[in-house]
């Protein structure tokens, strides 16, 4: 109740001290979408304002006198499908800037306006593709700002734990996403990510960089390769050319700041830094664990003329995650200082992006380079006085240099997209783990490197019939690399999809695309070693082949809202089966620490299937919202073969997200989420021997018994209030969220080990030995469960200043 009265205190502050709300500009320019070339007196208009537009011959328009708050841009041209940017946020601050690409209509049409439906849908995706605009992503209860966690709410999509944004598509491993920001491949979005994955506790965008993000869950355009769950493309905005401005955020975990304006009359900028001061907050709390996070994200664009241009986009993270060894009053603080490891870790992605527009097409070229460094460090009980006592060290850096250069154009009434590219890979890997196995502890000590040379062409053909009704697109793609024989041929990952989209009329279409997926496995497994021989790559390591069918109704009604129900199946081969606990990879991903550097074979094999239900409202007299149902099954083979539920097999899955603004800029937002229990694996009773547990100091799942139980449901209200204010060159924004208000816990059950306690309750010593004039092979711990679940409430307060 204190946040929420620190809100209101803060609130009538401002109102005492507010001035009269400035109005506010909308302006930009409407281009054809496949030459840029400008379109001139097009009618533009700003729903709900009673006030438009008409473009100049340069094709730039201009709303003014709006007051602020949001609005639906929408433009039409006789000719050309209309086309319409959702929910632009204007405020005197800043004019809102609308550039809007206009499809021109296949056919010959001098008197007819087509209408587009309000949501996103392409030729080469007609099903599984959502887009999700930046104030969606800003005002959603619980999402933190961050879009790993605001996608949660679209159907087939769910995360691991409340705590982390391990992204699970359609029952497929965290793994199997891939990410694109401006063209640009970004391996890493999440700080403290998982090496071999791509989950992390909290997402590195800017969300003030973006304008929206398409998420496709199958029907992957040919342009993007090594995916078999997911592909995000997040678009940025541009800098604004009028003069330097920013904005200032404040949030219960980071600061950070965006700077943006002109350099010159051609080039504009886009910079921003974060830090949390988590470490603080947490050493506050006597937490054992202190991490700290800095982020950094960059976007400069150069228009040459108005048939070139040229931009770069950068994207960093220094990561740090230290243990507060003070923090060890209690068996559970004692028992997270004993498994947590000291992690440091940076990344960053560099791009440079240069396109060219012709007639009736473009062209797109894409150098980029990207590098994590991963490191991580365990000594038994943290004391590092002698090496003796190290339990495992690992360093690790992936180095990628890439380019692809792609054709887009359309002529006679066909679209084609084609294009190559190559990748030059680095890889090292230096490790000492002392490990539990069947046979018993083991110590793997092996350093490791390769260079990686990767290829692959791409083309994709699509064309509309019967009066644009009837949408058909086929597209193939052929990925290899020089690691092994197994992989070098690009037939053998010889990758063909097709699309269908037939509109019974402007509302109601049946949408269908079945496709063929490779995806190559982490570099972590590639580059396992033992005894200078790559282990993997004689044991035949290939590519991941996974193939999707999916089909749906789509349904737009006349208040920009859509209701959609789509049924999807997915079948992996040749996925990796880590030999060490006989499981397959598909299995792990989301938590902390390093996927795949281990032994494995390229022979399991997985499925998933389920239906999906999404009613989605757009801003609608002062509505919005977002309903999913998911009913889905994910399983993959065990050790002998027999298909098992996996990690992710969530069966049910429902999210309702919805919110209403209010006069004199109120808003209020609700998130529900409920979720089954996933699957896991009971303990092994080998985990209290003495041996193991000294070197893994925590619980050993027992795989013969592969996730045969399963966590309870997660049940789970957010809550989001924010209240803005409008000033004549500047405006606030302060937000009450409260995470789990409902203080629902989910968790599993833990083993610790079962230590003596002193007068003041405080754990002592080093653990109980049961049987202490036993051998010490047969030695064992006394252990005792706990319950891992966390059920607290979280509210935090925000400040946002755009000026």
């Amino acid at each position: 109740m204190y946040a929420i009265r620190m809100l209101l205190f803060v609130a009538a502050f401002c109102c005492a001290g507010a001035v009269a709300a400035q109005n506010g500009i909308i302006k930009g320019r409407v281009t054809n979408k496949i030459n840029r070339a400008p379109i001139a007196f097009v009618n533009v208009i700003a729903e709900g304002a009673g006030l438009g537009a008409v473009t100049d011959d340069d094709g730039y328009y201009e709303i003014t006198d709006l007051p602020p708050g949001l609005y639906n841009v929408r433009v039409s041209y006789i000719g050309f499908a209309d086309a319409a940017e959702f929910e632009v946020q204007v405020s005197p601050a800043r004019p809102a800037v609308v550039n809007l690409e206009m499809e021109e209509f296949a056919q010959a049409l001098s008197e007819v306006v087509v209408k587009s439906p309000p949501f996103r849908k392409t030729e080469e995706s007609p099903v599984s593709l959502r887009t999700i605009g930046v104030a969606e992503i800003m005002r959603n209860p619980g999402g933190n700002r961050d879009i790993s966690r605001v996608v949660q709410t679209l159907p087939g999509v769910t995360s691991a734990s409340s705590f982390r944004n391990d992204l699970i598509i359609r029952g497929g491993a965290p793994n199997e996403n891939r990410f694109f920001l401006d063209d640009v491949e970004v391996p890493v979005i999440n700080h403290f990510a998982t090496q071999g994955a791509s989950g992390g506790p909290v997402g590195i965008l800017n969300v003030n960089f973006l304008q929206e993000v398409d998420f496709y869950s199958s029907a992957f355009p040919a342009n993007r390769g090594n995916a078999t769950s997911s592909v995000f493309n997040f678009r940025q905005r541009e800098g604004r050319n009028d003069r330097i401005g920013g904005t200032f955020a404040v949030s219960a975990t980071d600061i950070g700041g965006t700077l943006e304006g002109p350099i010159g009359e051609k080039t504009t900028f886009l910079v921003s830094a974060r830090r949390s001061y988590l470490q603080f907050l947490f050493k506050a709390l006597d937490l054992p664990f202190l991490p700290t996070y800095n982020g950094f994200q960059v976007k400069v664009k150069t228009k040459i003329d108005n048939r070139n241009e040229l931009y770069f986009i950068g994207l960093g993270a220094i990561d740090q995650f230290e243990l507060n060894l003070d923090a060890d009053d209690t068996e559970e603080q004692q028992y997270l200082l004993d498994i947590l490891p000291v992690s440091p870790q940076w990344n960053y992605t560099n791009g440079l992006v240069y396109k060219h527009y012709a007639d009736n097409g473009f062209w797109t070229v894409v150098l980029s380079r990207n590098m994590l460094n991963n490191e991580s460090e365990k000594y038994f009980r943290n004391d590092d006085s002698s090496e003796d006592n190290l339990l495992f060290r690992y360093r690790s850096q992936e180095v990628e240099n890439k380019l692809r250069v792609e054709h887009t154009l359309r002529k006679n009434g066909y679209k084609l997209n084609y294009g190559a590219g190559y990748e030059f890979a680095r890889y090292n890997n230096r490790t000492f783990s002392r490990i539990f196995t069947t046979a018993g502890p083991e110590t793997v000590n092996f350093g490791s490197a390769f260079n990686l040379h990767k290829y692959y062409a791409f083309a994709q053909l699509s064309r509309k019939f019967l009066d644009e009704r009837l949408v058909l697109s086929g597209g193939i793609r052929a990925d290899a690399n020089g690691f092994s024989a197994a992989m070098s041929n690009p037939l053998d990952q010889f990758s063909p999809r097709i699309s269908l989209s037939y509109n019974f009329n402007e509302r109601l279409a049946v949408n269908f695309n079945t496709g063929i997926y490779y995806q190559l496995p982490p570099y972590t497994l590639l580059g396992y070693q033992e005894d200078g021989v790559f282990v993997n790559r004689d044991n035949g390591a290939k590519f991941i082949r996974n193939g999707h069918l999916t089909a749906g109704l789509e349904w737009n009604t006349a208040s920009d809202a859509r209701i959609t129900l789509e049924g999807y199946y997915k079948k992996w081969n040749d996925y990796p089966f880590l030999l060490r606990d006989s499981l397959t990879l598909a299995n792990l991903g989301g938590d902390f620490g390093v996927l795949g550097n281990e032994p494995s074979i390229p022979r399991s094999d997985g499925r998933s299937y389920g239906l999906e239900l999404l009613l989605q409202q757009r801003l609608y007299k002062g509505f919005y919202g977002i309903f999913s149902y998911t009913l889905g099954w994910s399983e993959f083979e065990d050790k002998n073969g027999v298909f098992v539920p996996s990690s992710w097999d969530a069966r049910h899955i429902v999210n309702l997200a919805m919110g209403k603004k209010f006069k004199r800029d109120w808003e209020v937002g609700v998130n529900w989420r409920f979720q089954s229990g996933l699957p896991f694996t009971p303990f092994s009773d080998a985990s209290a021997l003495r041996a193991n547990w000294d070197v893994n100091n925590r619980a050993i799942p027992d795989y013969g018994l592969l996730n045969t139980l399963r966590r309870t449901a997660g049940n789970t209200v957010d809550l989001r209030v924010d209240k803005k204010w409008f000033f004549k060159k500047w405006s606030l924004n302060l937000y009450l969220d409260i995470e789990n208000l409902t203080g629902n816990a989910i968790g599993t059950e833990q083993l610790i080990l079962d230590r003596p306690l002193d007068d003041d309750k405080r754990p002592i010593g080093g653990g109980v030995v049961a049987n202490p004039d036993a051998p010490f092979e047969q030695q064992r711990y006394l252990l005792k469960a706990i319950n891992d679940a966390q059920g607290t409430v979280i509210p935090s307060i925000g400040v946002m200043i755009d000026f």
